[in-house]
């Protein structure tokens, strides 16, 4: 009987662990949504290049702000697909991949957070400088609340950040060892994704 039930628990464990493969889908569908913001952004970019010489300075400043706004949603969907990818379905073999980035296989499910809370702050606020650059066709009402919104994102990126380094520090989440690998990944990440 004991052996009947090992089997039966065995076959339940591999089928949930195999479960994971269900998720490759939506990293794929994430991908191919990189294709989407790419024929938005030449679509932006081609806007800009043929109004530059009679835009005015604003205009072509928000067009740019644009296309830095969509650069940031792609660089934040590629921090969403590896590390998710990595996280939560399989490893990647990157060992025939002379120019792979550092911080990708690093960052582990904490550092993932932070890195979408950032990347998210950052989006608000191109959105937020793109409102100011237009904001005589902007209302009062609509500038007030871009900000709180803003505000709440930066607030709860900083309490995320002061919570996972507490838990860290007193022993109640990561180990201490693993404390400074998230750290470096989230600064590599820093300043090779952003």
């Amino acid at each position: 009987m004991t052996s009947f039930t090992d089997k039966i628990e065995k076959a339940m464990e591999t089928l949930v662990f195999a479960s994971r493969w269900i998720l490759a889908p939506f990293y794929l569908g994430l991908a191919l949504s990189l294709v989407v913001l790419l024929i938005k952004f030449i679509g932006e970019l081609f806007h800009i290049a043929t109004h530059a010489f009679t835009a005015t300075e604003s205009e072509v400043i928000l067009g740019v702000l644009a296309l830095v706004d969509l650069t940031l949603t792609g660089s934040l969907l590629i921090i969403v697909i590896f590390s998710g990818y990595e996280n939560f379905v399989s490893k990647i073999d990157h060992t025939g991949h002379r120019d792979w980035p550092e911080w990708m296989g690093t960052i582990d499910f904490t550092a993932l957070k932070l890195k979408l809370l950032s990347s998210i702050v950052a989006i608000s606020a191109i959105q937020l400088l793109k409102q100011f650059m237009s904001i005589q066709s902007v209302s009062e009402r609509e500038i007030f609340w871009l900000v709180v919104i803003h505000v709440v994102f930066v607030v709860s990126s900083v309490l995320l950040a002061l919570s996972d380094r507490i838990s860290a520090g007193g022993g109640h989440g990561a180990p201490a060892s693993a404390a400074p690998t998230g750290e470096s990944a989230s600064a590599a990440g820093k300043t090779g994704g952003h």
